[in-house]
């Protein structure tokens, strides 16, 4: 006996139905894309993808790349610890916080660059922001001082991570591991140096080697050092 198409209709088994995204999902996805290729990896198009949808899908959750950005950036500030204040070690509060955001940024490639030039306000970077003021505050600094240099130290770690990560793309692209691109880098400019004329620039070439010297993290934390240490001449108490 032949079979009716009408049956083999009623009977065809069903895709099942996807689950529904979220905002969270969609800043997930995001993260995990930007932390291998960086911010110009990540587009609405690519991460509707990841979820086997089109971009429209997202559009419901997220306004537009600026706004995942932002959130991306949000979400990466909730893995850096916020102490209690202790003010007898504010310094040292201080730095502790520095080192984390910038150890938390480096681990996500350029997205630091989603926050130059903006203020973050998520929920995370406020508590960041609040905790930082307020070690300043406790140490003795007059709030616009204390609100002056946390923005300053914020923008310092920011444009410094941003800026490993350009160097991260320069490895890439040149093929090699990060010690030798650094070692062949430093050798170039250190012989540049010295060959310049010495009447017209003797400090350089006789320093050459201490302009080359030294790794980005003593580079990154005697920055660090001069930035919170030069508050001490503001202390009020």
């Amino acid at each position: 006996m032949k079979e009716s198409p009408f049956l083999r209709r009623a009977i065809k088994p069903q895709r099942p139905a996807k689950a529904p995204l979220s905002r969270d999902q969609i800043v997930q996805a995001a993260l995990r894309i930007v932390r291998v290729e960086g911010i110009d990896g990540v587009s609405m198009r690519r991460i509707a993808a990841e979820f086997d949808t089109g971009p429209s899908s997202l559009y419901a959750h997220v306004a537009n790349k600026d706004e995942l950005l932002q959130l991306m950036f949000d979400e990466i500030c909730g893995l850096m610890p916020v102490p209690a204040v202790e003010p007898g070690r504010w310094k040292e509060q201080i730095l502790e916080m520095a080192r984390d955001g910038h150890r938390v940024l480096l681990d996500h490639y350029d997205l630091a660059r989603a926050a130059l030039a903006t203020i973050p306000t998520g929920p995370n970077a406020l508590r960041i922001s609040e905790a930082m003021l307020g070690m300043m505050l406790a140490g003795g600094l007059p709030p616009r001082v204390a609100s002056w240099a946390m923005d300053r130290i914020f923008l310092y770690i920011t444009a410094d991570a941003y800026e490993m990560s350009i160097w991260r793309g320069e490895v890439g692209a040149a093929g090699t591991d990060r010690e030798s691109f650094v070692a062949e880098l430093g050798n170039d400019l250190m012989s540049y140096f010295e060959q310049l004329p010495e009447d017209e620039f003797p400090h350089l070439r006789k320093h050459a080697k201490d302009m080359v010297g030294g790794g980005t993290e003593e580079r990154f934390e005697l920055g660090l050092a001069m930035l919170v240490d030069g508050l001490d001449k503001y202390v009020t108490k």
